[in-house]
C-alpha cells in the first residue's frame, strides 16, 4: 500500500513539473509572439525579452522575428517605356509590424514571400513601365568629360561605366525617384498584411539576353570603326613623319654632296697651285711637266686594241713622233 502510493506520488510530481515547464517559455530580444488558445488570440503581442507565463497545454506560443527581414526578388523580363526590353533583379527590407495582423493575413514568413512576390514585382514593373530606360539606369548628372552614350552602358549596378564620349541622354526622375515611388505605393497595401516596407531597391538592371548580343554586336563594330579611323590617322601621320624625315634626309645628303665639291675644288685648286709653282721655276721644268701630262693623256685615251687615225701634223702626238 505504501509503495502504491509513493508510485503515485511521484507521478502527480512528474505531471506538476511538466505543466509548470509547458507554462513557462522565454522570449528571445529578436522575437515577438503572441498566444492563441484553442485557435484563437488572446491578449496583445507581446515584445518585452524575458521569463514568461502561459496556460499550459491550452495555449500555443506563436514567435515572429522582430529584427529586418530581407526580400530578393526574382529576375523579371519587363518592357520601359520607351519599349526597351531589360532584365531587372530587385531586393527589399521588411520587418513584421503588427503579428496579430501577420498571423492572420499570412500566417508565417513562408507565407509572406508570395504577398511580397506579387505586391512588389507588380509595383516595379508598373513603374518601369511608365518610364523610360535612361530614368531607370542614372540616378545622378555626370561631369560633361565621363558622360557616355547609351550603347555603352553598363546597366550593371549603381551607374554603369562606358567606353564611349557621347553625351548621355537627359533625365528627369532618375533611379532613385523610382525606387521611392515603388516604396510608397506599396506600403499602404503591405500594412494590411501587417508587414512594415523599409527599403526598395533595383540589384541590378540588364538587357535581356536575347538583346544583349545585339547591344554587344553593334558595340563591337563601332569600337572597331573608331580603331579603323585610329589606324588611319596613324598611317597618315606617320606617312608625314617619314616625309619630313626623307626631305630632312635629302637635305643633309644634298648639303654633305655639295661641300664635298667645294672640298674638292679647293684641293684641285690648291694642287694646280702646287704643280704650277713647282713646273713653272724654268723652261725645262715647263716642258717636263707638259711632258707628263701629255702621257697621262696617253695613258688614259689609248688601249692595246685601239686604232688611230691621227695628222702627221698633230700636236697630241709630237711626244710620238720625236721618240722616232
Amino acid at each position: 500500500m505504501k509503495q502504491g502510493s509513493y508510485a503515485v506520488g511521484i507521478l502527480l510530481a512528474m505531471c506538476v513539473a511538466i505543466v509548470m515547464l509547458s507554462s513557462i517559455y522565454v522570449l528571445d530580444v529578436t522575437q515577438q509572439v503572441f498566444i492563441t488558445r484553442f485557435g484563437k488570440i488572446v491578449g496583445k503581442p507581446i515584445t518585452e525579452p524575458g521569463l514568461k507565463f502561459k496556460v499550459p497545454i491550452v495555449d500555443k506560443v506563436n514567435r515572429f522575428d522582430k529584427r529586418y527581414l530581407e526580400w530578393d526578388g526574382h529576375r523579371n523580363q519587363v518592357t520601359t517605356g520607351d519599349q526597351r526590353f531589360i532584365e531587372i533583379d530587385t531586393y527589399a527590407r521588411w520587418r513584421i509590424l503588427d503579428a496579430r495582423t501577420f498571423f492572420e493575413k499570412v500566417k508565417d514568413e513562408s507565407g509572406s514571400r508570395t504577398r511580397l512576390d506579387d505586391i512588389l514585382d507588380g509595383a516595379a514593373r508598373s513603374a518601369i513601365a511608365e518610364n523610360n530606360l535612361a530614368e531607370i539606369v542614372r540616378s545622378e548628372n555626370r561631369a560633361e568629360d565621363e558622360q557616355i552614350s547609351e550603347s555603352d552602358v553598363n546597366l550593371d549596378g549603381d551607374e554603369g561605366a562606358g567606353l564611349g564620349a557621347n553625351i548621355l541622354q537627359s533625365f528627369k526622375v532618375g533611379r532613385e525617384n523610382i525606387s521611392r515611388q515603388i516604396l510608397e505605393k506599396a506600403k499602404p497595401t503591405l500594412a494590411e498584411f501587417g508587414i512594415e516596407l523599409l527599403d526598395f531597391r533595383f540589384k541590378r538592371i540588364n538587357y535581356a539576353p536575347e538583346v544583349q548580343a545585339q547591344i554587344f554586336q553593334r558595340m563591337i563594330a563601332e569600337r572597331k570603326q573608331m580603331a579603323e579611323k585610329f589606324r588611319s590617322e596613324g598611317f597618315g601621320e606617320a606617312a608625314k613623319i617619314e616625309g619630313r624625315q626623307q626631305l630632312e634626309l635629302d637635305r643633309i645628303q644634298s648639303e654633305a654632296q655639295r661641300k664635298v665639291k667645294e672640298i674638292q675644288g679647293e684641293a684641285d685648286a690648291e694642287a694646280a697651285r702646287i704643280y704650277a709653282a713647282a713646273y713653272n721655276q724654268s723652261p725645262e721644268s715647263r716642258e717636263f711637266y707638259e711632258f707628263l701630262k701629255t702621257m697621262e693623256a696617253y695613258q688614259e685615251s689609248i688601249g692595246q686594241k685601239d686604232w688611230l687615225i691621227f695628222s702627221s701634223k698633230s700636236e697630241f702626238f709630237r711626244y710620238l713622233k720625236k721618240s722616232q
